[in-house]
């Protein structure tokens, strides 16, 4: 039986780190101790900054915690796309950042003296379909017009049937979360304070200074950076700009030797690979069934159907882990990074797109050098005040309409309630609890745990996860436990909680 866990998580050793003691006092404060917000403490602290990281949970437990864990520039298909709607300076800047992020996390797990099995391998990008040939073809033809290291083939070392396939050399993969706990111990190393189970609550800014608002006291900082997977504090409309995706994940073991590179493929359903070693054993991981946080059916069934691709093409020992994890789109595929709008001491990194170990580093180099009052090389191609293209500004458009119909019928939903005594242990559901239709959740003792089903961020009707038994918002992607405590923002507030009889 898998373990419901993410494999880098299950497979290393956590320091604990003090939530925060009231008021202290920083040059920057970083909120979010994922791979941006560590990457960008250490980086701040290197460059002479006092630094506070401030993480509501456990640094790297995050969709740091939950990644494939590929450090590579090859991001399916994306080059050709943004030489068409951002023009080639743009793209090219794209693929240096990517392409440089791979050194440095390279370099700062040496630095930080990381046990966290930095290894290069290709990573390649496949058509299994004739149809799909033309897509990586010109894919390539992009690639190697931006300079990266990319080659079209026939045949990949994932055994699979494959039309085309393109490989990026000399890419790497890592152990996520052995990383991330080398860059929070370097950063305290460093004289550095990184707190953990503290929320931050708000952002507020003065003349000559900001302050974090949190659970626990105040951190004021000349500048601060909110580097949490969609910024809490938003007067960027970053919320209205991106959307929130739900990947699922399986760690298995193999009877024989795993291949060597990183996969993706270009068709549907979407399935990323890439070795894995436990203990000296072969291994792969599996990452697909995507889908938009909160709706579609989010299932144990989406692993089922990655372990029945996996039974069907590779030597399968045994299947290990499952879990999964979330992360932001935006219309062009670029995150945003920089300081945010309407605001002239805060800063903020979104929209990773799953590809946060190289996207999350470049976004550190960039904010890093931003905070300290330089320029950077890449700060226009991350712009987090761009508005876009014709074709990003009518996928908006198209979104937020789909948010507001979301307001409107999932309201409507609700009139349809369940009754709560046809709950089963393990089940939740929109029901009828003395009069009032809530979300509640029946434990496996048979406790019933009801929760509003009203969105504390923007008031959207939340749904439930039942692979994950959570509470999903489909708007903006905050999730909530069954207890109604925030699992992950952009709300900082939990979902109000009823009793039942």
């Amino acid at each position: 039986m898998s373990e419901h866990r993410s494999v880098w998580l299950a497979t290393a050793e956590h320091t604990t780190h003090p939530p925060l003691a009231g008021d202290t006092d920083v040059d920057v404060a970083v909120v979010g101790g994922g791979i941006t917000g560590l990457t960008t403490a250490l980086l701040l602290q290197r460059d002479g900054a006092r630094v506070a990281l401030i993480e509501a949970r456990q640094v790297g437990v995050g969709t740091t915690g939950g990644t494939t864990g590929k450090v590579t520039s090859q991001h399916q298909l994306t080059y050709h796309d943004l030489i068409e709607h951002r023009g080639e300076d743009i793209a090219r800047g794209y693929a240096d950042a990517n392409q440089q992020a791979i050194e440095l996390v390279a370099a700062l797990a040496e630095l930080t003296e990381a046990d966290c099995d930095l290894i290069r391998a290709p990573a390649y990008v496949y058509a299994e379909r004739p149809e799909e040939r033309a897509a990586i073809e010109a894919e390539h033809a992009a690639a190697v017009r931006l300079g990266l290291p990319a080659h079209l083939i026939d045949d990949i070392d994932l055994p699979v049937p494959v039309e085309v396939a393109l490989r990026f050399d000399h890419q790497a993969h890592v152990h996520a979360t052995r990383y991330t706990e080398a860059l929070a111990r370097a950063i305290v190393a460093g004289g550095g304070t990184v707190v953990e189970r503290t929320r931050a609550l708000g952002v507020e800014e003065h003349h000559d200074h900001a302050v974090v608002v949190t659970e626990h006291g105040r951190v004021r900082a000349e500048q601060v950076v909110v580097a949490t997977l969609l910024p809490f504090v938003d007067r960027g409309g970053f919320f209205a700009k991106s959307r929130p995706k739900r990947a699922y994940g399986i760690a298995l073991r193999l009877r024989g030797p795993a291949p060597e590179g990183m996969h993706i493929n270009v068709g549907s359903p979407t399935r990323s690979t890439r070795p894995w070693t436990d203990d000296g054993r072969p291994g792969m991981v599996v990452v697909g069934e995507t889908l938009p946080t909160g709706e579609g059916e989010h299932s144990p069934a989406r692993w089922g159907a990655l372990e029945r691709w996996a039974g069907e093409h590779l030597d399968v020992e045994s299947f290990a882990y499952r879990w999964s994890a979330q992360d932001y789109t935006t219309p062009d595929q670029v995150p945003y990074v920089g300081r945010s709008p309407r605001m002239s001491r805060t800063f903020v990194a979104t929209g990773m797109r799953k590809w946060g170990l190289t996207n999350g580093t470049a976004a550190a180099e960039v904010l890093t050098a931003l905070v300290r009052g330089r320029e950077h090389r890449w700060q226009e191609v991350f712009d987090a005040t761009r508005i876009g293209d014709i074709e990003s500004i009518t996928e908006l458009a198209a979104d937020n309409i789909h948010v507001a119909r979301r307001f409107v019928a999932d309201h409507i939903g609700r009139l349809r309630a369940d009754a709560v005594g046809d709950l089963e242990p393990g089940e939740g559901a929109v029901v009828d609890a003395d009069g009032d239709t809530v979300g509640a959740y029946r434990d496996p003792s048979g406790a019933v745990h009801a929760v509003s089903l009203t969105c504390t961020h923007l008031g959207c009707t939340v749904a439930f996860n039942s692979a994950e038994r959570s509470w999903d918002c489909p708007c903006h992607g905050s999730r909530f436990a069954t207890d109604g405590s925030v699992l992950e923002g952009p709300a900082v507030h939990p979902l109000d909680r009823f009793e039942t009889d």
